[in-house]
């Protein structure tokens, strides 16, 4: 039996590998390949969609927009034209989830530093306290990269409507307070077409780690 097994080594070697081979390649076949669906206002809980488009299930795109950021500079959609980002809402006086959304966004600038196509955008939901220098000061603080991550402000009702009519993502505040607004955990994923493609729970760590792929595969694709 050793004489046999010895003399036919090389056969049942091939064998093996060609196996291992097959079977690896079934399997590869078998597992379906990664996607991101892209999210419409119909896809979303209501509770973070402006009524009046709650019910619309194609076409959503961010719309343009323009805010100033922590260098005083005006931001519009212009800035982020053919890239990836991620949007966020905070407030710079926020004690609750604020400084963890902030820090684990520190996380996604390290991880995209190398990225020129992938940026950050998060917007003030307390323009009126939330100046330029409050902002920058901000900025200071969490060690954002100017060229990648812009903190931005401007007009209260503008910042409403793209939280709730483009990126839906944040819920509705008081209702004696017209355009007051819940900031969420939601860190928003866009596409290079403006198009939203996830939405991660930025107090999460392994949710943040998720995102960071999902922006690594939207960038090979």
């Amino acid at each position: 039996m050793k004489a046999f097994l010895h003399h036919y080594r090389f056969f049942f070697g091939g064998l093996i590998v060609f196996s291992i081979i097959t079977i690896s390649l079934f399997y590869s076949a078998l597992k379906p390949a990664k996607t991101l669906p892209i999210y419409n206002p119909a896809d979303v809980n209501p509770e973070l969609v402006d009524s009046t488009i709650q019910y619309k299930s194609k076409y959503h795109t961010i719309a343009d927009f323009s805010f100033v950021n922590q260098n005083g500079k005006t931001i519009t959609q212009k800035d982020y034209d053919g890239k990836i980002y991620v949007a966020d809402f905070f407030f710079t006086t926020c004690g609750s989830i604020c400084p963890k959304m902030t820090t684990n966004l520190e996380e996604v600038q390290k991880a995209i530093r190398n990225n020129p196509n992938v940026m950050l955008l998060s917007h003030t939901v307390f323009p009126e306290t939330d100046s330029v220098p409050v902002l920058k000061q901000y900025a200071i603080k969490h060690h954002v990269n100017d060229s990648k991550w812009n903190l931005v402000t401007g007009d209260k009702k503008a910042i409403y409507a793209m939280a709730r009519k483009s990126y839906l993502a944040v819920k509705l505040g008081k209702p004696e307070e017209l355009y007051d607004m819940v900031h969420t955990e939601n860190f928003v994923l866009v596409d290079q077409k403006r198009r939203v493609r996830g939405f991660y729970d930025g107090t999460n760590k392994e949710d943040v780690q998720r995102l960071i792929e999902d922006i690594a595969f939207l960038s090979e694709q």
